[in-house]
């Protein structure tokens, strides 16, 4: 009788944990480039220099987003090899910005529920529009992969996360949020034939 528990336990568990990420992902359509049969890529841009040490967010990225889509690429049987690469790989980073949720109990005058005289206040549902509403600042990160023969793009995949606190540039947690986004946006990338 343990077992069912725990099995519901886990699967709550990897139910709040994948919710709670807010990384989305875009994947572009894989045919072309699954029939192209990859084995061999590399980098279509140089590393970026950061001779200065600035903490500008693109700087810190730069390195430890070449690193997880290596190591997502060579667990997927792709070798880094630029003498006879096939295809090439690219980023754009960019920070944009999207709108949050608008509340149910929300009017068109105010955005957010608030306190009516003589009626009940969830503050529940206060609380949920103050935290989902409102603009949203996010890290986007557009890898392409480009045919390198054709000189065309045969894939793409755009990754959006929600930056928690804009002022704040942590590279461990550019680290951990680099690592699950470019899991989760080479997810749909076929393995090396």
């Amino acid at each position: 009788m343990p077992y069912p528990k725990t099995l519901a336990a886990v699967l709550l568990a990897l139910l709040v944990t994948a919710c709670a990420s807010g990384v989305q992902t875009r994947p572009g359509d894989t045919t072309s480039f699954e029939q192209a049969n990859y084995q061999f890529y590399r980098w279509r841009s140089q590393p970026l220099d950061n001779s200065s040490n600035s903490l500008d967010p693109v700087y810190v990225l730069d390195p430890i987003l070449r690193r997880e889509v290596d190591t997502a690429l060579q667990d997927k049987g792709y070798v880094l090899d630029p003498e006879r690469a096939q295809f090439s790989v690219d980023y754009i980073f960019a920070p944009g910005l999207i709108m949050g949720e608008k509340s149910a109990d929300a009017t068109n005058i105010q955005t957010y529920p608030t306190v009516i005289p003589n009626r009940q206040v969830n503050q529940a549902v206060v609380d949920n529009a103050y935290a989902l509403g409102g603009v949203k600042e996010t890290s986007n990160i557009g890898l392409q992969f480009n045919d390198i023969a054709r000189n065309e793009e045969v894939w793409r995949v755009v990754i959006t996360k929600i930056v928690e606190d804009v002022n704040e540039v942590d590279p461990e947690r550019i680290e951990r949020n680099a690592h699950e986004a470019v899991t989760r946006g080479l997810r749909t990338l076929p393995p090396a034939q």
